[in-house]
């Protein structure tokens, strides 16, 4: 495998990871919250609790995926793409009237580390996506070495690690980089290319 399809599935593990960072929830909240006591530390924490989750679930998704290479990668495959495409689609649906979040006292972001782990395995779109696209995209890449699909993961956790920076970083300035209105075309964009991924995707599954 060549450096340029290296860089190509980091690409990839970006762009998927961006459309999931992006998504309003109590991670993203919880950043929001951790921002005013940590300042722009708060990002990369609640990101390190995350990255921690999906370490867990991954090794969960390796173990039971072993049992079923062979006939069943094509339905792998097939499943991640269509879920995909569903994700795109209520991301579009979202996206119409869209607000940035704002914090929530509910969410303890005192230890923001601790919040990015418990924010991430209590939500339920986290195990969702993870079981459908998640696994998915991650099996695709591995059945290409192990490199191949620490690439994808390097992508992801960039992803995350970028936007949750960015957002915690923005609001120890003390002001948001986005409007509503820019939040908005931000997550219109991510819903079309999900489906136009997840078509991709299926297309090259069946």
């Amino acid at each position: 495998m060549g450096i340029f399809d290296l860089i190509s599935i980091f690409l990839i593990g970006l762009a998927i990871g961006l459309t999931g960072a992006l998504a309003p929830g109590p991670t993203l909240i919880a950043t929001i919250n951790a921002s005013v006591r940590s300042g722009w530390r708060a990002g990369p924490l609640v990101s390190l609790g995350h990255m921690v989750a999906e370490i867990g679930i991954i090794l969960l998704i390796i173990a039971g995926l072993g049992t079923l290479i062979g006939s069943a990668t094509w339905a792998i495959g097939l499943v991640g793409g269509l879920a995909l495409v569903a994700f795109g689609i209520l991301t579009l649906s979202s996206a119409r009237g869209a607000l940035l979040p704002r914090g929530d006292s509910s969410i303890d972001a005192k230890r923001p580390v601790a919040a990015g782990l418990l924010t991430s395995v209590a939500n339920p779109y986290f195990w969702i996506w993870w079981f459908t696209v998640g696994a998915a995209l991650l099996w695709s890449y591995m059945e290409g070495g192990i490199l191949a699909g620490g690439v994808f993961m390097a992508g992801h956790w960039a992803a995350d690690i970028g936007w949750l920076t960015l957002v915690s970083l923005s609001l120890h300035r003390g002001r948001f980089f986005l409007s509503d209105s820019g939040y908005r075309i931000v997550l219109l964009a991510c819903g079309l290319f999900l489906i136009a991924f997840g078509i991709w995707f299926v297309s090259g599954s069946i």
